[in-house]
């Protein structure tokens, strides 16, 4: 009986240490994954915040150049609006 207690006692300890290894290996894997997604997120985020800034960037310029072409164009109409005295007579 004692020996049937010993074999059962170190067959549960192979039993838990082959478990434990298994969940450390798993353990291992999963915060393996989490580094790889947060690093690929990161690099997602300073990709979009790029595109982001190039995209302002560009409509700021387009802005800018419509404003000059309005002002441009303002400037024709008033030059056109405005009567000379030689042209009154």
């Amino acid at each position: 009986m004692r020996s049937i207690m010993i074999v059962a006692a170190a067959a549960a300890a192979l039993a838990l240490a082959a478990c434990s290894q298994k969940t450390e290996e798993a353990a291992e894997a999963t915060g393996d994954n989490a580094a790889a997604t947060a690093s690929s997120a990161a690099d997602d985020a300073a990709a979009n915040t790029a595109a982001a800034a190039d995209a302002t960037g560009d409509a700021a310029a387009g802005a800018a150049n419509a404003t000059g072409e309005a002002a441009t164009d303002a400037g024709a109409a008033a030059d056109a609006a405005v009567t000379t005295p030689a042209e009154k007579q």
